[in-house]
């Protein structure tokens, strides 16, 4: 990868997204408001003598669900609309390289992804209530590396998807299955062995486990370090995964 190209590359990226007010505003608003309505949901469920409340439980992990969600649906559209507009093949005729351009979009997304979660975590600790054990940094980190799998995820998946329907048709594949065996609805040592081993395969998995090692503990964790380096790991995967399969145009 070329520094230059990769910088000039993020920079274009973050221009065109800033000025997309609509994607913006999901960027930024939506989090909020839905972590809103889950702190209503819960307002008045019992809390059991020294556990975490049920909202703290919920949010703490949606803090790191939201940038996932919806960073794959945005890159995924991005991407296609690149491939169908000619823009990706015109880009791919300069110096420009495959993994400059993927990179390019990790970085900005993740960029995004760390606004998104700061502005997302500041309104769940400042207005909403939410108590963890650790500091709402490690909460922003965590959710800003899940935004950067979260958009290498959406690059590798869009490159089989001839439209935007067809982009959209892979989030209750890709994401679904991950929010479902996460261990937020039930712990993943409770499941039965081949969903467990099927969450162990699941970067998300080592996400949400690192956000509760947050929760839990005041300084940083052995275990926290290693998930946030699996799922960042995971997200270098599959940026070039994504970068081999990445075509041109639509067919």
């Amino acid at each position: 990868m070329n520094p230059t190209i990769l910088a000039a590359t993020t920079g274009r990226i973050l221009r065109q997204l800033r000025h997309d007010r609509r994607t913006v505003a999901l960027l930024v608003v939506v989090p909020t408001v839905l972590l809103t309505l889950v702190y209503f949901m819960y307002a008045d469920q019992p809390t059991p003598p020294g556990a975490p409340s049920p909202f703290d439980r919920v949010a703490l992990v949606m803090l790191g669900f939201f940038p996932f969600i919806i960073m794959f649906l945005v890159t995924s559209i991005a991407m296609l609309r690149e491939r169908t507009s000619g823009t990706l093949e015109r880009l791919l005729t300069t110096p420009l390289g495959k993994l400059d351009l993927l990179f390019g979009y990790g970085i900005a997304f993740g960029l995004a992804g760390v606004v998104q979660s700061t502005v997302a975590a500041a309104a769940a600790y400042r207005l909403l209530g939410l108590t963890t054990a650790g500091s709402a940094g490690l909460v922003v980190l965590i959710a800003a590396v899940n935004a950067v799998l979260a958009v290498a995820l959406g690059l590798f998946c869009s490159a089989f998807a001839r439209t935007e329907f067809q982009a959209v048709q892979f989030m209750p594949v890709v994401v679904a299955p991950q929010l479902l065996l996460c261990g937020l609805f039930v712990p993943r040592d409770q499941m039965a062995g081949w969903l467990q081993a099927v969450s162990d395969a699941l970067p998300l998995s080592y996400a949400v486990e690192a956000l509760q090692e947050v929760g839990a503990h005041s300084a940083p964790t052995g275990l926290m370090w290693r998930d946030v380096s699996i799922v960042a790991g995971a997200a270098v995967l599959a940026l070039v995964l994504a970068a081999a399969t990445l075509r041109r145009r639509s067919g």
